[in-house]
């Protein structure tokens, strides 16, 4: 690669993002996460400022930030070298970091402060590697009480206000989960919303006089829709809002509780819409770029902040003030002056699979197809690809390619029916829409030698399945971090994961004959592309034994690949000169394959 292309890709890496904003009550404050000193820190931001400062500085990457009641006090999550064991670290003034809940071999969940912040709630896999427990913990004494035993993935979201229960999120399949009211005083759980209906509940809201609550639901759809509760009669939900096509992701009640705003997810860009409760209508922002919207806070009760990203802004965050009917952006943390005239957005695009079935992709670059093709494809496998910054997508744009990202059956964002169409013994009819895929892009024009492929987590098990069952696809790819045999892969990943990875992939008891019969590791006699892979040392989700089995059967064939391990990572690469080792090989890689 020439040095010029370099520079140009390490500014397309060092394309930094603030995300995750969190009001600080009572203030006109906000912190937020960024990775611009090159691991996720807190940083503030203050109207009273001129620039954005650092909050706090640990020595690891932060992973939550949750401030008290008052404001006066704030809890961090922390791991130890991307291996998402998160220890909670307590800040009550200044710059002083105090250990709350440490024990650095398990997992703690945060779970809110109780109403007068003497407490905090939390979940851990202190008892069974695979249980999580709900724990409360007294800030003065620091004294620890299990008040929950569950023999499975529980977590605290939040405390009633009254403060004498929480709310418990309990999983039951990789993507559904049921909400419970739990007494601390009776230790009875209530169920929020019908028993025996499989649904996800989300982004719950309480208010202040303890009676009500508002969430968004599937139950009974095929979509999220906003709902509420009380707290007399909890199993009954009133629809109040829906987007018949579309899911409705994250909601917040405003500060006098008139309002809740929420976005929508349309086919993986959001809209900002606000919701009157009285008058039982709608409104919809205006102003805001065009994007991803999350972390939704309201900054008073007429001012509501928001997190926005996009294929062209890799982060920042926005505000949007209803009063003055105005929206102003407040942080410029993902500003690239060097290059964001070279940034483009996607197109959404769509094509027909085997069986007629009808998958979004968004593309970068020409649509003539004629340049060399990169597939890039999603992990979760329950994720889906959204309107985001990608730098290696843009910077393979910029350098000529078209890169096709698409959204195959099992993708989240079309409906409860589009993500279980690939569950268990479903699982190689998403491979196959890679196939189609290919197919189609030939039919527009795409040069057959000159389509490479590359996904992360479940996205590399995808990768490995379609370079293994249609191997004549394939120019190059790029496996990182993703699964080479999911019997393997099940035996070996965290124990708090496998009951419900095998919700989705199939279980040891039963499937094995299917892990066996679709296993890459079990087909790397038809491999021939070149393939490059990445894995964490400190990976937690899939271990890093599935990368190393199937680069040494490789290596034993004589076949090209190559396999880099991060001694200092987990399931993410958070570390920025770690990213740069990644992409640039990355680049390289395909440019000597595909051009």
């Amino acid at each position: 690669m020439e040095a010029t292309s370099e520079k140009t890709l390490l500014s397309y890496l060092k394309s930094y993002r603030a995300y995750e904003p969190s009001v600080i009550p009572g203030q006109q404050a906000i912190t937020f996460l960024t990775n611009k000193t090159g691991l996720p820190q807190v940083w503030k931001w203050d109207d009273q400022a001129s620039e954005v400062q650092q909050f706090i500085e640990l020595p690891d990457r932060a992973l939550s930030v949750n401030h008290s009641p008052s404001g006066m006090k704030t809890i961090i999550g922390s791991d130890i070298n991307g291996n998402e064991k998160q220890q909670l670290y307590l800040i009550c003034e200044g710059t002083t970091v105090e250990d709350l809940v440490v024990s650095k071999e398990h997992f703690h969940h945060f779970g809110g402060w109780s109403p007068d912040e003497t407490k905090i709630a939390f979940s851990s896999n202190r008892r069974h590697p695979g249980y999580f427990d709900v724990y409360i913990l007294d800030i003065a004494t620091k004294k620890e009480e299990v008040v929950y035993l569950y023999n499975g993935n529980c977590n605290p979201i939040c405390w009633t206000n009254d403060g004498k229960g929480l709310i418990l999120n309990i999983a039951d399949t990789n993507i559904d989960n049921s909400l419970y009211i739990f007494d601390l005083e009776t230790k009875e759980l209530t169920k929020i919303g019908k028993e025996n209906i499989s649904a996800r509940y989300h982004s719950i809201q309480l208010t202040k006089d303890g009676k009500k609550g508002y969430l968004v639901t599937d139950a009974g759809r095929d979509t999220l829709a906003i709902h509420s509760f009380t707290f007399d009669n909890p199993t009954e939900l009133e629809q109040l809002s829906q987007i018949e096509k579309w899911d409705i992701e994250e909601i917040k009640l405003s500060p006098d509780e008139k309002l809740l705003a929420y976005t929508v997810n349309e086919g993986g860009t959001s809209r900002l819409r606000f919701y009157h409760i009285k008058h039982k209508s709608m409104f919809e922002a205006s102003g805001l770029p065009s994007g991803v919207y999350s972390s939704l806070s309201w900054l008073d009760t007429e001012e509501l902040v928001i997190e926005i990203k996009s294929a062209i802004l890799p982060g920042d965050l926005w505000s949007a003030d209803l009063k003055e009917q105005k929206t102003k952006r407040l942080t410029f943390v993902g500003e690239n002056k060097d290059i964001h005239h070279l940034w483009t957005e996607p197109e959404l695009c769509h094509y027909s699979s085997f069986d007629g079935l009808e998958v979004p992709y968004f593309l970068y670059g020409k649509k003539d197809y004629a340049q060399p093709v990169m597939i890039y494809v999603h992990g979760g496998p329950e994720s889906q690809i959204r309107n985001e910054y990608n730098p290696v997508i843009q910077f393979l744009a910029a350098q000529g390619y078209a890169v096709v990202a698409p959204n195959v059956r099992g993708s989240m964002g079309y409906g409860r029916k589009y993500v279980q169409l690939d569950d268990v013994r479903k699982r190689m009819d998403a491979v196959a829409d890679l196939k189609w895929l290919v197919e189609d892009l030939v039919r527009r024009g795409a040069d057959p030698k000159k389509i490479g492929i590359m996904g992360r987590s479940y996205g590399g098990f995808m990768v490995l399945a379609a370079i293994t069952h249609y191997p004549e696809l394939w120019a190059a790819a790029v496996d990182i971090v993703g699964i080479s045999h999911f019997k393997t892969f099940l035996e070996n990943t965290g124990l708090w994961r496998r009951r419900l990875r095998e919700k989705e992939y199939g279980s040891l008891k039963e499937d094995v004959d299917f892990f066996e019969e679709i296993a890459p590791l079990n087909h790397t006699d038809k491999i021939k592309a070149p393939l490059l892979i990445f894995h964490g040392r400190n990976d937690t989700r899939v271990p890093v034994s599935e990368a190393e089995q199937l680069n040494r059967d490789l290596e034993n064939q004589g076949k090209e690949v190559e396999l880099i391990v991060f001694e200092d990572e987990g399931h993410q690469t958070e570390n920025i000169k770690n990213q740069i080792e990644m992409n640039t090989k990355i680049v390289a890689f395909m440019k000597k394959h595909l051009q």
